[in-house]
């Protein structure tokens, strides 16, 4: 027998398991079940159209921007539900834990995977709005995964380092929620990148340095409108465009290695 492959075989089945669980359990005892997974950010989206493009104006100058704002919105509701829901994973199986030997990333694995479900049952309803909206499917189409692993590495790595200091620290869980609302703001999500380069230019590039907002921008470019502000077309250095992937992957190996050497403690400690 190879235990290594048994063990592997073990933890697999663990995290399929513990990933239909969190998603059967997410939408347990409501009217519309598992509608929720797509009506949650076509409800976000339907009252950011409304009130920014009807009636502040926005977007006037952006191709398709109805697809536009939609496409920010859902992606931006992957990031939160995968941040918040993994940050507060551990506690929330501390029976599980307290009970069972098995490694502890696939509780914070398996609840970043119900959000991942439902980021393909949204960008479904995405492309389709797409299409009757008038955008050409291109090929540029395909890119569009590379980019959202990107987002789930950082949301992963956020997951981790957070999550394993939440045990510990349970106002980690309160204070991630008020930092979301105000970085919600400082993205391009609702207002289009222009409206700040035309104030100041420097301000629009340390936005497109962070991660959430150059895949936002790449997503959008790629699927959607090639006169997308990204950061490689408006960024001068090649060193500056690397860093929000370089900011990316070295959060997901941060919390790894934090999530691991503090996840010993964790059945002490919840």
């Amino acid at each position: 027998m190879n235990i290594p492959n048994v063990l592997y075989r073990n933890n697999r089945i663990l995290l399929k398991e513990l990933t239909k669980t969190d998603f059967k359990l997410r939408y347990q005892g409501s009217m519309l079940g598992y509608l929720w997974a797509l009506l949650r950010p076509l409800m976000m989206f339907a009252i950011l159209y409304v009130v920014f493009a009807k009636l502040l104006r926005f977007g006037s100058d952006i191709p398709h921007y109805p697809v536009y704002l939609l496409t920010g919105t859902v992606l931006w509701s992957f990031f939160t539900e995968c941040t918040s829901q993994g940050i507060q994973a551990i506690v929330q199986r501390g029976d599980l834990i307290r009970k069972i030997a098995f490694p502890k990333y696939i509780v914070v694995a398996s609840t970043t995977f119900t959000a991942l479900i439902n980021l393909a049952i949204n960008l479904a309803v995405v492309v389709i709005f797409a299409l009757i909206n008038g955008v050409t499917p291109s090929l540029t189409w395909l890119l569009v995964p590379v980019f959202i692993f990107e987002l789930y590495c950082l949301a992963l790595g956020i997951s981790f380092l957070f999550g394993a200091i939440n045990v510990r620290f349970r106002d980690i869980a309160s204070i991630w929620e008020v930092l979301i609302q105000a970085l919600f703001y400082a993205i391009p999500i609702i207002y289009p990148i222009t409206m700040v380069a035309n104030s100041s230019t420097l301000a629009a590039k340390i936005i497109l340095l962070n991660p959430i907002a150059q895949v936002i921008q790449d997503v959008r470019y790629n699927l959607i409108t090639t006169e997308t502000v990204t950061t490689w077309n408006f960024l001068e250095s090649p060193v500056a465009m690397a860093v929000p992937i370089v900011i990316a992957g070295a959060m997901l190996v941060v919390g790894a290695i934090y999530f691991r050497k503090q996840s010993k403690f964790f059945a002490e400690e919840i």
